[in-house]
């Protein structure tokens, strides 16, 4: 589980709610016309502007990665395929099918390989699998950043139209208050709902389809060495070329 990701929210709305409750009543806060604006409104632009298919998977698709997605590390991934190839060289492809690993993209390459299947189709079909992985990524972030483009635009939008009913009504000053009230709460929530939720988890849906790309190259890029019989030290002196140099004399010293 990415614990940052609940954190964060989890301190966001302490703060909110800390800020809404400190010189008076949270119900000043509460306004469903502005709640009506920002969500009617942000639903409406996502729908036009994504088809349905991408809408029924992107949410929760972008949700569970961005809660729940395990980030293998590049240099716990070397190891352990280091420890493969020196499995593989000794005991021959067979011995694999007794071999566990954490990660399960890897896994999934070790059985390619154990089952004797021939280095284009292993090649092709993990790639073909990380394209496919990415892409749900990707829209996963797109859909979630739409929405926070959205909802500044339709808090501005709910705030047009609470002076426009402001302005109308000049004439009884008791519904002044109401419809300013609306006016800034609309803009506030269109605020938080991209900058509290949907914008910053877009970014972590992106630097998390960054780091997927590099681990999933650097597992196919080991798995074919494997397949092709070359000894754990090539394999290793490869794979530390997908390290950060620092990350590099980290493992070279371990």
């Amino acid at each position: 589980m990415d614990i940052a990701t609940g954190l964060g929210l989890v301190i966001g709305f302490a703060v909110l709610g800390f800020l809404t409750t400190a010189e008076g009543s949270p119900s000043a806060f509460v306004s469903e016309h502005a709640l009506i604006v920002i969500f009617g409104g942000c639903s409406g632009a996502t729908l036009i502007r994504f088809p349905l298919s991408t809408l029924l998977h992107g949410f929760p698709t972008g949700m569970r990665y961005a809660f729940m997605m395990h980030s293998s590390e590049p240099r716990e991934l070397i190891e352990e395929i280091t420890k493969v190839a020196d499995t593989a060289r000794r005991s021959g492809a067979a011995a694999l099918e007794r071999v566990t690993v954490k990660d399960k993209f890897l896994a999934q390459g070790i059985r390619y390989i154990a089952d004797g299947y021939d280095r284009e189709f292993i090649r092709e079909t993990l790639q073909r699998d990380t394209d496919n992985f990415l892409m749900r990524l990707e829209e996963g972030g797109k859909l979630y950043r739409s929405i926070g483009d959205a909802a500044p635009a339709w808090g501005m939008i709910g705030t047009l139209l609470g002076m426009v009913q402001m302005f109308s009504h000049m004439e009884d000053p008791s519904k002044l208050g109401p419809f300013m009230a609306i006016s800034l709460l609309a803009t506030l929530y269109g605020a938080l709902v991209a900058n509290l939720i949907c914008l910053p988890i877009a970014d972590k849906l992106q630097l998390k389809l960054e780091e997927e790309d590099v681990c999933r190259a650097l597992v196919i890029d080991g798995v074919m060495q494997i397949r092709e019989a070359k000894s754990p030290a090539v394999v290793r002196e490869m794979l530390v070329a997908y390290l950060p140099v620092k990350h590099r004399e980290a493992l070279a010293a371990a």
